[in-house]
């Protein structure tokens, strides 16, 4: 089907819930991907930090067709080899001692607050239930997921939202303590907001959350959906900031591109979840789990670690740099492979201009391009990247000259 043929159809039958870029992509390769018409595109999207072993990875491909072979599904009424393998591995590379299985980041993080409210409800009663989120943070789309999330736009036309959920700032602890009370039984917060514009958590004020959480027992919750499985250098974020916390939730890379979502806790938190509280029909199935397995043991066996961490050292320093050249950049921020450039233009015609170029790049939100790319990518491949947006950020600057004439 001819990509206008595909859009129009596309138009006819899909809900239109996505504003789609205009090519149809058909298969990958690397850190490439091509289009129905042949054209080559560098993906410095990665599926919005999905693909971290980039695309058609053979020890990913492999696993997953000897699983499909075996066994795709039997539910969670039996054991199967692949969850469990999975399970212990996460336990053995991370803090936790238990990992609850669904399907997507969303899952995930409505695990963890099922299980911060629960593990409140048995210790303090059912007075004990209010999570503290931050504002602009982004934590999914269900209902309990966009309250959770500290931005009007995502939450406009869903009301009423849940119940218990407050908002403080991003790294304003001031924020956190005028917000917590008798009610609060979590903390919940993104190590770098990536949704909400690419914002780092600052260590020190990590640092105070961690022992005021430990002083009151409430619950620390870190939403690593975007930064887990080497996004930032480490295979999970929390290991380079220094804070432990009590749940992280996970998605995205875990997979490498097969649905699956994960929430792991430590031993006195997961054990308020207890047969028949909590449960999901797909969450954990074999297929899902062998690719999964397949991600984390290139990722701990391989180099990918080092190389995504020398990676994201190039593509920040090489970001900065662009900051002193182009006076259309006004920020350069991330940790690794999830980088942010904020500007004084609109971003969505950045994109445009590098899509031009054969470069797929993303914004997040009006005025920031966001970097997410498999953990594979090369120099060579983010100096591409590079002249892309010096030719974009020229001509931009270019357009605005003349505007003042």
């Amino acid at each position: 089907m001819p990509t206008e043929e595909l859009r129009d159809a596309a138009a006819k039958y899909l809900m239109q819930t996505y504003t789609r870029q205009p090519i149809s992509i058909v298969r990958g390769r690397g850190s490439k991907v091509y289009d129905l018409e042949g054209r080559e595109y560098l993906d410095f999207v990665g599926g919005i930090a999905v693909n971290v072993l980039g695309h058609g990875h053979p020890d990913l491909v492999q696993a997953i067709q000897r699983q499909a072979a075996q066994l795709i599904h039997t539910s969670n009424l039996y054991y199967t080899e692949p969850q469990v393998q999975l399970a212990k591995t996460l336990v053995e590379h991370s803090f936790a001692d238990r990992v609850f299985f669904c399907n997507s980041g969303a899952e995930a993080n409505e695990a963890a607050i099922k299980l911060a409210r629960r593990y409140a409800h048995s210790k303090y009663g059912a007075d004990r239930f209010e999570i503290i989120t931050m504002k602009n943070s982004f934590h999914g789309r269900t209902l309990a997921t966009i309250t959770a999330t500290g931005q009007d736009k995502v939450q406009k036309g869903f009301e009423p939202l849940m119940p218990g959920f407050g908002y403080a700032l991003f790294n304003d602890f001031a924020t956190i303590e005028a917000l917590t009370n008798e009610r609060t039984a979590g903390i919940m917060l993104e190590p770098v907001q990536g949704e909400g514009g690419v914002y780092v958590a600052d260590r020190d004020y990590l640092k105070r959350l961690r022992e005021f959480c430990t002083k009151r027992d409430i619950l620390l919750i870190f939403d690593e959906v975007q930064t887990g499985m080497g996004r930032t250098g480490t295979l999970f974020a929390y290991e380079q900031l220094g804070v432990t916390p009590d749940i992280m939730t996970l998605a995205k890379g875990l997979a490498g591109g097969v649905p699956i979502g994960a929430c792991l806790a430590k031993e006195s938190v997961a054990s308020a979840f207890i047969p028949g509280v909590h449960a999901s029909t797909f969450g954990g199935n074999p297929l899902a789990c062998a690719a999964a397995l397949a991600v984390c043991r290139v990722l701990l066996e391989g180099s990918v670690l080092d190389q995504a961490k020398r990676m994201g050292e190039y593509l920040a320093k090489s970001l900065a740099d662009c900051k002193d050249r182009y006076r259309v950049v006004r920020d350069v921020r991330g940790i690794g492979l999830l980088q942010g450039v904020e500007l004084t233009i609109d971003a969505k015609a950045v994109v445009a201009d590098c899509l031009a170029r054969g470069v797929l790049i993303n914004a997040a939100g009006e005025r920031v391009l966001r970097f997410v790319p498999p953990l594979i990518i090369t120099q060579r491949e983010i100096d591409k990247l590079l002249e892309a947006l010096a030719a974009s950020f020229t001509r931009r600057m270019g357009e605005a000259k003349d505007t003042h004439h």
